[in-house]
């Protein structure tokens, strides 16, 4: 067969780091013992061969031997016990814990192993299939050098496609089909380790190696099964050679403990995988899947999970459209690396969509945010930064809620931290937010991130964020004085700033360059509540149009002008606002203080109105209404000459 991908070449065994063990040449003497071996005596050498240096870990010796002596290596059985279990118990994820049993048993126990696990893994309360299939997640033996005796050699034959005619090891078939009522079914059921030779195992060990393949002679392999919380989840074998003694009765309770201790192990390794991927897809599919394309704004966006040691948290970004052209830039970090923070994340995130559709100034939603974070629970805090970026005033207004202040990069490559007032995280309860209006001009970018880019183990957040904004300046130069540099390089530069050790959170990252719109693309009109509005507001767009050469579009956004500034009239009490944007597409947006948002209807024959909104769902290219603080705003857009 041909070698497993998992398996590892030239690993240094538990305790014998320092030095590589070989077995020595049949005409030696017994070598020195290694400091994890010195304290065990090893059964005396047969004539004409010598004694293996791992050998005495496991092995009793002679029955001859002393009671003092038996004491002696019934307690260093039980060390090696201790030692091998925490060894395993320190494996993380899978594939660690199936190392430390490897590296754990050769070659102090065993001078082979073969691993093999159910594919797939059942995990928690999963009813498995059946029958199931057995595939070999890894095997380990001892290394060879040029000084190897042929015996030896056997054990390097293991892995090979055929059987060895002068060997007694075998090789491992890839996969094994466990078959219900078979021999290798009734040994696993049976959770207890085996002999190789034992009536149960001669029929389960050909099953598991493949066909034709046979085991070891004499007690010189154990078949343990590995049994979780629910189920048998895989088997290990452990294998020796024929120069070192075959295993002994009490070898039967050695396996069965590193074959508990791995088995719990990996459950409880399959089940902290199967929750950290729940809880990261919770994340993603909470994250906006595209950014939208307001107008006057370019948007980039990147999200990177947490490192292993962290796994997943709460961070989040995301990007609003408001009335009035504006955009509302909203990223925040929930406290803490689990599913309830991810779930609390899309709470938080919901709520913030909705309390921007009401318009509500940037530290008023701060505020109602606060509010829900303690209505989810006392501990249930984040941080959050809200900003709504208006192009035709070129202003941004910041509202902070304990999170890193963002980094405005101008065109010229000036890049600056901004001050905003830092204020408390969200759920803290009883604090005031505070908002700060700051020029947006255009061509600058504003970079809004989390923690996780600027803090770490091995800086803190304010040294993370004086390099972030040396890195902003540095990738600026690169292009010139007069030109920005692009939106999504920029995004992919500033993540390369992290090392290997800066991956210890989650991170969020919102860019916006601020293309703003030009006065002169921007015609703006107040209409007193009356009869004669609508007909006023129609020659006004005429001659927006005509001043900016769009008379093509002139009768639609007539039409359209007249339908939507009637329905505006009938219920305002104030003066109603028209304005008309122009930038690739042509906007129009009328605003009043009734609160109550136009729907759509189908008139009927005789009814005399309720066709305005059906002309404009028909005419217009998009259209919405949104409700405000101070009433609402319908709005449409209609393609420009030539789209």
């Amino acid at each position: 067969m041909t070698e497993h991908p998992t398996s590892h070449e030239g690993r240094q065994p538990l305790g014998a780091r320092s030095q590589e063990r070989t077995r020595p040449r049949q005409q030696d003497a017994a070598p020195a013992a290694s400091p994890a071996t010195a304290a065990i005596p090893g059964p005396a050498p047969a004539p004409g061969a010598g004694a293996h240096p791992a050998a005495s870990a496991a092995n009793p010796g002679p029955a001859g031997l002393d009671p003092q002596a038996a004491a002696r290596r019934e307690g260093d059985r039980l060390r090696f016990v201790g030692a091998a279990t925490r060894r395993i118990a320190r494996g993380i994820d899978l594939d660690e814990i199936v190392l430390g049993l490897c590296r754990a048993s050769v070659p102090t126990f065993s001078d082979a192993i073969l691993v093999y696990l159910r594919d797939p893994l059942p995990v928690g309360d999963e009813r498995p299939v059946s029958p199931f299939v057995l595939r070999l997640r890894r095997s380990d033996r001892l290394r060879l050098n040029e000084e190897e005796t042929e015996t030896s050699l056997e054990i390097e034959r293991l892995r090979l496609p055929a059987i060895d005619p002068h060997g007694d090891l075998p090789p491992a078939a890839e996969l094994c089909e466990v078959r219900s009522g078979g021999a290798l079914a009734e040994v696993l059921r049976g959770v207890r380790p085996v002999f190789g030779d034992s009536a149960a195992a001669r029929a389960a060990l050909p099953e598991l190696l493949g066909t034709g393949r046979t085991a070891p002679t004499g007690h010189r392999a154990i078949l343990a099964p590995l049994r979780g919380r629910r189920r048998v989840i895989g088997a290990a074998v452990f294998l020796r050679g024929t120069e070192r003694p075959p295993f002994e009765a009490n070898d039967l309770l050695v396996a069965a403990q590193l074959a508990t201790h791995t088995a719990l192990g990996i459950d409880k390794a399959v089940l902290y995988g199967r929750e950290a991927y729940i809880a990261d897809e919770l994340q993603r599919t909470m994250l906006p899947d595209s950014l939208p394309q307001p107008t006057g704004v370019r948007l980039a966006s990147r999200y990177l999970p947490a490192a292993e040691t962290a796994r997943v948290g709460g961070d989040w970004y995301d990007a609003i459209p408001l009335p009035g052209s504006r955009v509302a830039l909203v990223v925040g970090d929930v406290m803490g690396h689990s599913m309830t923070s991810a779930a609390i994340m899309g709470q938080l995130r919901t709520t913030a969509q909705t309390l921007a559709g009401l318009d509500l100034p940037p530290q008023e939603v701060l505020h109602h945010l606060d509010e829900q974070a303690q209505r989810l629970g006392s501990d249930r805090m984040a941080t959050c930064l809200y900003a709504v970026y208006d192009p035709v005033a070129h202003r941004i207004t910041i509202a902070n809620a304990g999170h890193p202040p963002p980094v405005l990069l101008h065109l010229g490559g000036r890049a600056e931290v901004l001050r905003v007032p830092p204020g408390a995280p969200i759920g803290v309860g009883g604090v005031d937010f505070e908002a700060v209006e700051l020029d947006a001009p255009a061509g600058a970018t504003l970079l809004l991130y989390t923690d996780g880019l600027v803090e770490s183990r091995l800086r803190d957040v304010w040294t993370g964020i004086e390099m972030l904004r040396e890195r902003l300046a540095a990738t600026a130069q690169l292009t010139g004085q007069d030109h920005s540099p692009p939106l999504e390089a920029l995004c992919d530069d500033v993540l390369d700033m992290l090392g290997p050790g800066d991956r210890d959170d989650d991170i969020a990252l919102l860019a916006a360059r601020f293309d703003g719109i030009a006065p002169s693309d921007v015609a703006y009109w107040h209409l007193e509540p009356e009869e004669t509005a609508p007909g006023r507001a129609r020659r006004l767009a005429r001659r927006a149009l005509n001043r900016w050469g769009l008379d093509d579009l002139s009768d639609s956004v007539e039409l359209l002008v007249s339908e939507v500034v009637t329905n505006a009239v009938r219920y305002a009490e104030r003066p109603v606002t028209l304005r008309l944007l122009r930038t690739d597409i042509l906007r129009c947006e009328v605003g009043d203080d009734a609160p109550q948002l136009p729907r759509q209807r189908r008139a009927r024959d005789m009814d005399e109105g309720g066709r305005g909104l059906f002309l404009v769902n028909r005419l217009a290219r998009r259209w919405g209404a949104t409700r405000l603080s101070t009433g609402k705003v319908v709005w449409f857009e209609m393609p420009a000459r030539g789209q």
